[in-house]
């Protein structure tokens, strides 16, 4: 876990800022990070680090924008110290990879303390933030990435509809809470044309509650819910199909096509509701 003084000095980097970069991983871990971030000064732009969780020369350009004072990376396992050398900006990077020690940046990883401390970085970035308005964003990125913290007690107290008393581990709230359905959509949005992609991370940075996104209240969120819906239809055909192809064999191997990867999604669902198999999905 990171120190108070560090989340302060996040904290105070972001306050400082007058128009930030933002660069995060393509998931609920990333995403959040970002709209927890972006949401306490409500300014910058937002990238999406896609295919490769790798901030390099892809990003430069970007980087280099005057419009940018600093730049913020959040989930995003490696950044090439030639980045941080070209882009001649302030780099914070906010991590619970792999330790990468980088010269000219601010780096804010728990493992550094303890090896073993892998809090997400949507975590660390609520702590930075300290919005608990914010709440519900934050479980959605640290349970979406396989952790349950310590202040989930309070999110079940503030939202009972959305969570379980029956969970013992993060796969439960994943796969049979409606805090697991945000997680989805969340998920969901990051996929297909990375423009598109964009205009759903930039609706979310607007939603104000998460009932909003459930039961789609205004035009914005509708078309978030809209897009879940349609990719949903398509990952539910072809989870379908995997649990039909379930056999008595210790492993499933189970070969798909579609327009987007499930591989991930799929394999997660399949161990929690069927933790006897090992499964493997590969895509044509």
């Amino acid at each position: 876990m990171l120190t108070e003084k560090q989340y302060s000095e996040i904290r105070n980097e972001l306050l400082e800022s007058s128009k930030p970069l933002f660069l995060f991983h393509d998931d609920p871990d990333g995403l959040t990070s970002f709209l927890l971030l972006y949401r306490l000064i409500g300014r910058g732009n937002g990238m999406m680090v896609k295919a490769v969780p790798k901030v390099d020369s892809r990003f430069i350009e970007a980087a280099k924008n005057p419009v940018y004072d600093k730049i913020f990376i959040m989930d995003v396992a490696m950044v090439e110290q030639s980045f941080v050398d070209e882009a001649k900006k302030p780099v914070i990077w906010i991590d619970h990879h792999q330790i990468i020690k980088l010269q000219g940046v601010k780096y804010y990883n728990p493992r550094e303390s303890n090896i073993k401390d892998n809090q997400p970085a949507s975590y660390l970035c609520y702590k930075a933030a300290g919005r608990e308005e914010d709440l519900w964003i934050a479980m959605a990125g640290i349970v979406g990435d396989w952790t349950i913290p310590e202040f989930a007690s309070q999110f079940a107290e503030k939202y009972p509809d959305l969570w379980s008393d029956k969970i013992k581990k993060p796969d439960d709230a994943l796969f049979e809470t409606k805090l697991g359905e945000i997680i989805k959509i969340m998920s969901f949005a990051l996929k297909g044309p990375t423009s598109d992609a964009l205009k759903c991370v930039k609706i979310l940075t607007r939603i104000n509650n998460p009932y909003e996104i459930l039961e789609g209240k205004t035009p914005a969120a509708k078309y978030l819910y809209t897009k879940y819906e349609k990719i949903n239809n398509e990952y539910a055909k072809i989870y379908q199909k995997a649990e039909k192809a379930i056999t008595n064999e210790k492993f499933l191997i189970y070969t798909y096509k579609g327009e987007q990867s499930f591989s991930g999604e799929i394999s997660n669902e399949m161990l929690h509701f069927h933790p006897n198999k090992k499964g493997k999905e590969t895509e044509k």
